[in-house]
């Protein structure tokens, strides 16, 4: 799924004729899509529905299409497995949709990426479609229960209850998980239906031991804790750049301190804001703020990050996104918060004589309207603790000495 919201259908569909364009005047020899299962019909949620439109308009310039149909895929950085992760952790018992019950072939990221590069030796395979699984058929209930007993949590207690609509299971996932409610609304109407493999072809073509659910599970919380994962759902997404600050108001707060380390120190400690490392100072208001997003239908803070000391380009930070990274020289991080308005923090360093170092920080907001200035002035007075403190919070990580 490339969008989110009401629209992200006609979106996807437009992306896909743009593509398949592009794709007939490259001249390439065929296109390989991975979609979602799902039995066709009229029931097929407006999400599934979407993949099959997907399929026909990457094939409507006339490039032959090779589909891959998938069910849940697990492994270490996707969506499916953070969604999982997250409602285990948190919820010891939950009142669930009637999905819970809805039986499902997941497969393993590992077996999927085997199946799509497999099929680049087998020109055969050259516009036809296939459904591809794991050995097994589950309930989404029973791969609750697995992942649990992987993370190795209690048991946890699963009341589902028919009264929970699409909608308000996307307000349950949105609360609980890192999903906004327009991106859990899709993928909960999807939920209820089976997606289980009708027939195994490509299994011969390509044949293979496929991980078990427990497998995979296994596999990606290993990666997951040893902060192994090179990227993650929540880096998908528009990356818009440093916004244009010309014109208009923007409001600035600035401010720098010297630190007695070297620049390499100081931006390996800039480069560990967020996340379980927390911000340095005033860390509880970081959380109100990051609840109070929530509510509003923002991110808060639980995206996290992808690695507790590194960062990259387009990477999210809690409710930021990384827009510009120069190594041992500048952090730019573009809020994606609900704001009337648009904002910036950013980290200069400069490194100074005699093994000192300039640590700039500045803040930066355009206001969308009156209510834009107000919430500037609103919040100016917390500036002190939040900025301020952070800045020294950054100069003691830098200069607390370091183990040998």
């Amino acid at each position: 799924m490339t969008s989110a919201g009401a629209a992200y259908a006609r979106q996807d569909h437009h992306l896909a004729l743009q593509f398949a364009l592009a794709a007939q005047q490259a001249g390439l020899r065929r296109i390989i899509y991975l979609g979602g299962l799902g039995e066709t019909g009229p029931d097929l949620s407006e999400h599934l529905a979407s993949r099959r439109d997907v399929e026909t308009a990457l094939a409507s310039t006339g490039v032959p299409v090779t589909v891959l149909r998938a069910a849940m895929i697990i492994g270490s950085g996707s969506a499916s497995f953070e969604i999982l992760r997250y409602l285990v952790e948190r919820l010891p018992i939950m009142i669930t949709p009637m999905w819970v019950s809805t039986p499902s072939q997941p497969i393993a990221v590992r077996d999927v990426i085997r199946y799509l590069t497999g099929l680049l030796d087998h020109p055969e395979t050259t516009g036809q479609i296939y459904d591809i699984g794991g050995p097994e058929v589950l309930c989404y209930r029973d791969i609750m229960r697995i992942m649990a007993e992987e993370l190795g949590l209690k048991r946890r207690w699963i009341i589902p209850l028919p009264v929970l609509t699409p909608r308000l299971s996307s307000y349950w996932i949105h609360f609980v998980t890192p999903l906004s409610n327009d991106i859990g609304k899709p993928l909960a109407e999807g939920l209820k239906n089976p997606v289980v493999c009708r027939d195994d072809r490509i299994t011969r073509i390509l044949p293979g031991k496929c991980l078990t659910v427990r497998e995979a599970i296994h596999a990606a919380v290993v990666k997951t804790m040893a902060h192994n994962v090179e990227t993650n759902w929540s880096m998908a997404g528009a990356i818009p750049g440093d916004p244009d600050w010309a014109g208009g108001t923007v409001f600035r707060d600035a401010r720098e301190i010297t630190v007695n380390a070297p620049a390499t120190e100081v931006f390996r400690a800039v480069c560990r804001i967020g996340g379980e490392n927390g911000w340095y100072s005033s860390n509880w208001l970081w959380v109100l703020r990051g609840w109070l997003d929530l509510l509003l239908g923002g991110p808060g803070l639980r995206r996290g990050r992808r690695h507790p000391t590194n960062l990259g380009y387009g990477e999210a930070l809690d409710f930021w996104r990384v827009t510009d990274l120069r190594q041992n020289a500048r952090l730019a991080l573009q809020a994606e918060m609900k704001l009337p308005g648009e904002a910036m923090l950013e980290f200069a360093v400069e490194q100074l004589p005699e093994g000192r170092t300039r640590l700039r920080q500045t803040a930066l907001f355009r206001p969308r309207g009156l209510f834009g200035i107000l919430y500037w002035y609103a919040v100016a007075p917390f500036h002190h603790f939040v900025f301020g403190g952070m800045l020294r919070g950054l100069r003691n990580e830098a200069e607390r000495p370091k183990n040998v």
